[in-house]
């Protein structure tokens, strides 16, 4: 009887261990800011009630280049590029 308690409670605790080190490695597998993974063009946040609310740790992102949609961690933002039109045609004054 104690034989199978203690079979039991060890691979459960595997099991629940094995759940546990996934977690974290996928977490710090998530990159960290606003650039998508696919084509590391900044991606744009999307709200999502029900993602936001269940991990509160990632943000919900889409890049409108690749069409990529997932879960990124909360890092640095990437600063706005200037206009194009400020760019090429200077300042006239």
């Amino acid at each position: 009887m104690w034989d199978a308690i203690l079979g039991i409670l060890v691979i459960g605790g595997f099991f629940v261990l094995r759940a546990i080190l996934a977690t974290v490695f996928f977490y710090y597998l998530l990159p960290e800011g606003d650039r998508c993974p696919n084509c590391d063009a900044p991606t744009l946040r999307v709200e999502s009630p029900w993602w936001n609310r269940l991990l509160p740790k990632f943000r919900t992102s889409w890049c409108y280049q690749c069409g990529w949609h997932g879960l990124l961690r909360h890092g640095s933002i990437t600063p706005p590029s200037p206009s194009k039109q400020l760019t090429e045609h200077g300042d006239r004054r």
